[in-house]
């Protein structure tokens, strides 16, 4: 199978690797290179690395449905199936009608649930039970086309997103080259998807990371563990910023104030909330690393009764 394959993050990597040890994958599209860090220094995306280490053609377009001579270059390679992992632009009309068999998406979410930019986040944050990926024929909607296959994961109590993220990348490798020589051979057809469970799952940022201590503890615990590794819950601890990486639910129950810090020590900071107390474990002020409360509090001090905001 002749493969043209579009993604950009770590996601998509996977994907990538399994797809050049199987097919003959005759160009990678990514998102352009771009400045990082204090420096500015500009960063290649983990799939560029990876293609050009095993020499494998990349294209870059800042917009692609108006690239029309890369949209002619992928006409000239005549693929049999696009792929698309985490690319980061919607594809026109014109591209999805390029490969033979169409282009598949790798959707890290049992859809319809959670189309959008942060499935795997959001489905912690809104406190489910199960994940999983989609594969699914792509039309010109976001993430609306036939589903293909499916695999399913269990969120346990205390994952991150982080950890769902590692579990489903790696699964979804899997899934997508089943997907494609299924589909070749004619052994699956595309499903349709519902709009009644059709949740959208919206691009995170930094604006929506601040605690609300007048939550449940559940809530909570799901709002830390889905902000995890990115962009991490925060709260304001007199006027300092404090970034929350992990807690654990409780059956404490204080009666307190939201927010306030009813107890501290080496295993960690007991808040409480407007139902049972929390236990914050993992914390980072500024100007240090992250560290469990527990070491935090050897050199420096964090008050009882003093009410997070």
């Amino acid at each position: 199978m002749k493969i043209v394959f579009m993604g950009t993050p770590d996601f998509s990597v996977p994907t990538l690797e399994k797809l050049i040890d199987n097919t003959e994958v005759v160009g990678v599209l990514t998102q352009p290179d771009k400045p990082k860090g204090r420096g500015k220094k500009m960063s290649i995306s983990p799939v560029k690395e990876v293609a050009l280490q095993h020499n494998i053609p990349v294209y870059q377009p800042i917009r692609l449905r108006k690239d029309t001579e890369l949209i002619e270059k992928l006409r000239e390679l005549a693929p049999d199936f696009i792929v698309v992992v985490a690319f980061g632009q919607i594809l026109s009309q014109e591209v999805l009608d390029i490969p033979k068999y169409g282009c598949i998406n790798l959707h890290a979410s049992l859809l319809p649930k959670y189309r959008g930019a942060a499935p795997l986040n959001w489905a912690i944050i809104r406190g489910e039970k199960v994940s999983g990926n989609t594969t699914m024929l792509m039309d010109a909607g976001l993430d609306t086309g036939d589903m293909l296959l499916k695999q399913e994961v269990e969120i346990t109590e205390n994952m991150t997103a982080g950890d769902l993220h590692d579990i489903l990348c790696a699964q979804g490798a899997d899934l997508l080259l089943e997907t494609l020589h299924k589909l070749k051979d004619g052994e699956i057809k595309g499903i349709k998807q519902g709009e009644a469970e059709s949740e959208y799952a919206s691009m995170l940022n930094k604006d929506i990371a601040k605690i609300n201590w007048n939550s449940t503890s559940g809530d909570i615990h799901n709002f830390v563990r889905g902000l995890n590794p990115w962009p991490i819950a925060h709260t304001s601890y007199k006027d300092m910023t404090i970034k929350i990486y992990e807690t654990r639910l409780t059956e404490k129950d204080s009666n307190k104030e939201p927010g306030t810090i009813v107890n501290v020590s080496k295993e960690g900071m007991m808040v409480s909330t407007s139902t049972k107390d929390i236990l914050v474990k993992t914390i980072q002020v500024p100007g240090k690393k992250t560290m469990n409360v527990g070491d935090y509090i050897r050199g420096n001090e964090i008050e009882v009764n003093v009410v997070l905001k």
